[in-house]
């Protein structure tokens, strides 16, 4: 219940009092009184608006005591007692108390927006979105990006004294902005999914919350292409090794489902990418959405369309030129029975992927299929270093034992 509601009320809240700290701190009171009062009472027949009135209804409080305070220092000024001044917060009473009747859609939105603003550095936007939108602990987030409790909490801590500082607009951007903008949405929701590739079981968690957020913009803005193209190619990436991981077979073999596509995430990703394709509105996303579709329909990685996955790599690194693009294009090329030009196309990328598992393990089998056996070991040794997975870091080394033993 708290992961469905938290957002959402946050949201509410935030448009209500304009400050988030307020709204986060009165939901998460609204929480507290929950959980004693439903245990003893029932879940109400509306917990949302349950939890929403009960938070407002905190959150007046907190603004009387502090509209109180106000006075109280006024007064005392007046008298000749040194104080501090206090912002003048207005009077509430229970006219201005009532919730505006204004779309729950709009608040959620303009939360998103605010949480993925320009002004914030991007470890800021991911905290704040996991946090304020996902309604994650300090404490999961912290240990989803490998650092300690008190670090996100200070993260966090200075996101929101930016958004305050900075007076950043809690609203939906206009027409202009709003291209932009969504992008910068889109990719904090993208770096999310992608901190759980090859990593602790705490960070694979993120891909299903990541989908999730994923989804809430796709509902929030149905006609938006690229948020659709990479709500489609996230679900079929939790069904489907991107080609970075497929070169390891059994990895692959152990975790795809049916061509048929009987799994209901998996229908609704080739359903995405079909209205991806559609649409002839082509974006990285939704290019990594058709990439993806490929591999679903393939019954067997053998069967694999390589060639059209080159081609659909061709187009996103016109548009994304990045060394991690180019290296899934290089193993795709590996795939469809080159790997000679796949070692030529891995070579240039050695200084910029060094640090990255993924390309050792895709340098070790290019080696592998042309014979440098030497070569791949030291390849698969390097993958095996960098893999934060014990799985595939013992995949890795089986291997080298296999190559060590081969006549």
């Amino acid at each position: 219940m708290f992961r469905d509601v938290y957002g959402h009320a946050v949201a509410t809240l935030t448009r209500r009092f304009g400050d988030i700290g307020l709204a986060e701190d009165a939901v998460q009171d609204a929480f507290v009184i929950a959980s004693d009062r439903w245990q003893r009472d029932g879940i109400p027949p509306n917990p949302h608006g349950w939890i929403v009135t009960t938070a407002r209804r905190r959150g007046i409080d907190v603004v009387r005591r502090q509209v109180r305070g106000d006075k109280l220092e006024r007064s005392a000024a007046q008298n000749g007692v040194v104080g501090s001044s206090a912002a003048e917060n207005g009077p509430f009473d229970d006219a201005t108390a009532e919730i505006e009747q204004q779309s729950l859609t709009d608040d959620r939105l303009a939360l998103i927006f605010t949480c993925c603003h320009p002004s914030l550095r991007v470890e800021h936007q991911i905290a704040l979105t996991l946090r304020l939108i996902g309604g994650l602990g300090v404490e999961e987030i912290a240990q989803a990006f490998l650092v300690s409790e008190a670090a996100m909490a200070k993260r966090l801590t200075r996101a929101k004294y930016k958004i305050a500082a900075a007076s950043v607009p809690y609203r939906v951007p206009d027409g202009r902005e709003l291209p932009q903008r969504i992008a910068a949405v889109l990719s904090v929701i993208y770096l999310i999914y992608n901190a759980a590739a090859d990593a602790h079981e705490e960070q694979r968690a993120l891909r299903l919350e990541a989908i999730r957020l994923a989804r809430a913009v796709v509902e929030l803005l149905p006609d938006q292409p690229e948020a659709s193209g990479l709500l489609a190619s996230s679900c079929s990436t939790m069904h489907e090794c991107p080609p970075a991981v497929a070169m390891v077979r059994s990895s692959c073999s152990a975790i795809r489902t049916a061509a048929d596509g009987l799994d209901p995430r998996s229908t609704r990703a080739t359903t995405s990418s079909r209205c991806c394709i559609e649409r002839d509105e082509p974006g990285p996303y939704q290019l990594q959405a058709a990439i993806q579709a490929v591999h679903c329909h393939a019954p067997t990685f053998e069967t694999t369309d390589w060639p059209q996955i080159v081609g659909l790599y061709d187009h996103l690194y016109a548009i994304s030129p990045t060394p991690v693009v180019a290296m899934n294009r290089a193993i795709a090329v590996m795939e469809a029975d080159d790997p000679d030009a796949a070692l030529e196309l891995l070579g240039p990328l050695a200084t910029q992927l060094d640090a990255y598992g993924p390309f050792h393990a895709a340098l070790a089998m290019a080696f592998r299929r042309t014979d440098r056996i030497d070569d791949a070991c030291r390849s698969y040794g390097r993958a095996a270093e960098l893999a934060r997975d014990d799985a595939l870091r013992r995949h890795l080394l089986e291997q080298i034992e296999d190559l060590r033993q081969s006549p």
